[in-house]
């Protein structure tokens, strides 16, 4: 009997603190090492996620993330986190981290979460979703690439962290990547996918998609 395992690698080595993109004499996938001789404290440290993010947009909400872009200790370690702010009724819209599994902890407020699964195997079954109301101290996981979402359904400020199990989860929500790309998809697909009217493609495309991280 044949079996097969994949995981992301494990490090070679303690640590390989990243050196900026910029600075990078090749692109690899994911990041160079900096030399470990010239690595310092300030490279694992990263500060000020206990500032509120500006959630002052048409989503009422803020992602502060801490990634490897952000946290060059992080590379090759597997792991990230960010902070997110809700404000009254404020929405991290359907998206979903190509790169990873996210635990979800709030920390103030009421949130309305949840998460699709995947195309079922029977056609004749739906995606099924999966949500919860979520408050202070509890944690909830959207497993990697899945469409999930967070809704502050309460009257004053939400916050919360959500950890990744990758140094890059990447986002791709999903209103912007259909409605807001660049080039834009041929509406004609559009209208097809989704069994609309083109002029309701038309008036999506020509919204303003607000970016989360």
């Amino acid at each position: 009997m044949w079996m097969a395992y994949a995981a992301d690698p494990s490090p070679l080595q303690d640590f390989c603190v990243a050196v900026p993109d910029a600075n990078a004499a090749v692109i690899v996938n994911g990041k160079i090492c900096k030399n470990p001789n010239m690595v310092v404290a300030d490279d694992f440290l990263e500060q000020g996620l206990n500032k509120a993010g500006n959630t002052s947009n048409p989503l009422g909400s803020f992602v502060t993330p801490v990634n490897v872009n952000q946290l060059p200790g992080l590379n090759t370690l597997g792991v990230s986190l960010a902070r997110v702010d809700f404000a009254p009724y404020g929405i991290n819209p359907p998206h979903t981290h190509p790169r990873a599994t996210e635990a979800f902890l709030v920390v103030e407020g009421t949130l309305y979460v949840g998460f699709v699964t995947s195309n079922p195997a029977d056609p004749a079954q739906k995606n099924k979703l999966f949500t919860k109301y979520l408050y202070p101290g509890d944690v909830f996981v959207f497993p990697q690439g899945l469409i999930h979402f967070q809704f502050n359904v309460g009257k004053t400020n939400a916050v919360a962290f959500a950890s990744f199990g990758s140094q890059l989860p990447g986002t791709i929500t999903i209103a912007n990547a259909v409605f807001g790309s660049d080039p834009p998809i041929n509406p004609d697909v559009l209208a097809k996918a989704f069994q609309v009217e083109k002029n309701i493609i038309d008036y999506l495309q020509a919204q303003f998609w607000w970016n989360i991280n």
